[in-house]
């Protein structure tokens, strides 16, 4: 009896799936795993948010927030695909730079920080844009990823808050020596390629 009924099932899918493989979820899900998909998205995000923790007061949250939108932006300029080459550069030298600032816990000037955290930006959302494949919901990948970056950014903040409370701040430091690192070891990649 119970062979009959895995025949019909096996016979006609769209009765035991519950998704088709189409529509605007795989396009938020795709948005959504594709900052997770590469060490430098997940390491620049998180070192956002590590950084913006150094500040006090809304710029915490205004340097995360402006990322995000400027971010939304790139990614709008990366879907009508244009030459990647800037976004490559932007964003090694955003792991480069957001490292040192790290690892000199460095707070800059307002317009200056949010002038950085607007060309990294651009640059990553160009790259996440110019990366989406053409069968998906725009509206959907671009919340994806939108919303993929709040979470990492998130979790940078959470770590810097909760490290900052339990002791010393040498754990910032070697974040921002792992990030300016690997930045470094993309730069050199693409020197030699």
């Amino acid at each position: 009896m119970k062979l009959p009924l895995f025949l019909i099932l096996a016979t006609v899918p769209a009765l035991a799936f519950a998704h088709t493989g189409d529509g605007p979820h795989v396009g938020f899900l795709h948005g959504f795993s594709h900052p997770f998909s590469g060490l430098d998205h997940v390491l620049a995000m998180v070192a956002v948010g590590l950084w913006a923790a150094q500040w006090q007061g809304r710029m915490l949250w205004f340097i995360p927030m402006a990322f995000v939108v400027v971010m939304g932006l790139g990614g709008l300029l990366g879907m009508v695909s244009l030459p990647n080459i800037l976004a490559e550069h932007g964003i090694v030298l955003s792991l480069l730079i957001l490292g040192i600032l790290l690892i000199r816990r460095m707070a800059l000037p307002p317009g200056v920080s949010l002038s950085l955290i607007a060309v990294f930006a651009l640059s990553h959302g160009y790259a996440h844009g110019n990366e989406m494949p053409s069968d998906i919901s725009l509206l959907g990948y671009a919340s994806g990823f939108m919303s993929a970056t709040v979470l990492l950014h998130l979790i940078g903040i959470g770590l810097a808050l909760l490290l900052r409370n339990r002791g010393s701040i040498n754990w910032l430091r070697f974040s921002g020596i792992m990030v300016s690192g690997y930045g470094g070891l993309l730069l050199l990649q693409s020197v030699i390629a």
